[in-house]
């Protein structure tokens, strides 16, 4: 008598959504890292924004890069299916200073925990049916915008002024307009005003709880 075969579990895609500022990337990693990388990888919607090579330079820079319409949402969607049934995907490398792609990386095999995270995550119907776990990050517009203003200038190389005018020009009427009415589509609402430790502690629960009812069913 041949033995049974039982198909492999497929992974647990956690959505982590907030502003920009809000702390959902260190979130992401920290939860990440407490999970260990046998359990969990993260795949960021940040990657997936349009190539705009086809415009000038000064065009490009130009652009509203808050808009839902800014993402590949395509690629995107077809990525989340992928791995969702357990197949590896190839992400695309984005630069935030050229507004180009630069590649691929190199294949993101799914582990039992894919964290998902991005601005935009819970305001397109379709990528918020790909996730299992949705959780919002909350955080004051004052502590947002002196996170966002802090990233971009030490990680994408840009200039103060220009980013405090992006982000009243775009990033903030679209919070406005696109992420703070998708809070209500969260599983879990996190505030992340206090010591990450503390965040972390309270999404990897809200995760093992998910895996468990999971298991429970299977």
């Amino acid at each position: 008598m041949s033995a049974i075969r039982h198909a492999p579990r497929l992974p647990l895609l956690v959505g982590i959504a907030g502003g920009s500022g809000s702390g959902k990337t260190a979130l992401a990693r920290a939860a990440a890292d407490a999970l260990g990388s046998a359990r969990a990888a993260i795949l960021a919607q940040d990657a997936y924004y349009r190539d705009r090579g086809d415009l000038a330079p000064q065009a490009r820079a130009a652009l509203d890069f808050d808009a839902p319409s800014a993402l590949d949402r395509e690629l995107f969607l077809d990525h989340l299916a992928r791995l969702r049934r357990g197949k590896a995907v190839r992400p695309p490398v984005y630069c935030f200073v050229t507004h180009r792609r630069q590649g691929a990386a190199p294949p993101m095999r799914p582990r039992p925990v894919v964290i998902v995270e991005g601005v935009l995550l819970f305001h397109d119907p379709d990528v918020r049916a790909s996730l299992d776990l949705r959780i919002f990050v909350d955080a004051p517009e004052r502590v947002r915008l002196a996170r966002r203003l802090a990233r971009d200038v030490a990680e994408r190389g840009r200039q103060a002024d220009e980013v405090l005018a992006q982000c009243r020009a775009t990033v903030l009427p679209a919070h406005t307009r696109f992420v703070e009415p998708t809070r209500t589509r969260a599983d879990l609402v996190l505030d992340n005003t206090g010591a990450l430790e503390s965040v972390v502690e309270r999404a990897i629960g809200a995760i093992d709880l998910a895996l468990r009812q999971r298991g429970a069913e299977s």
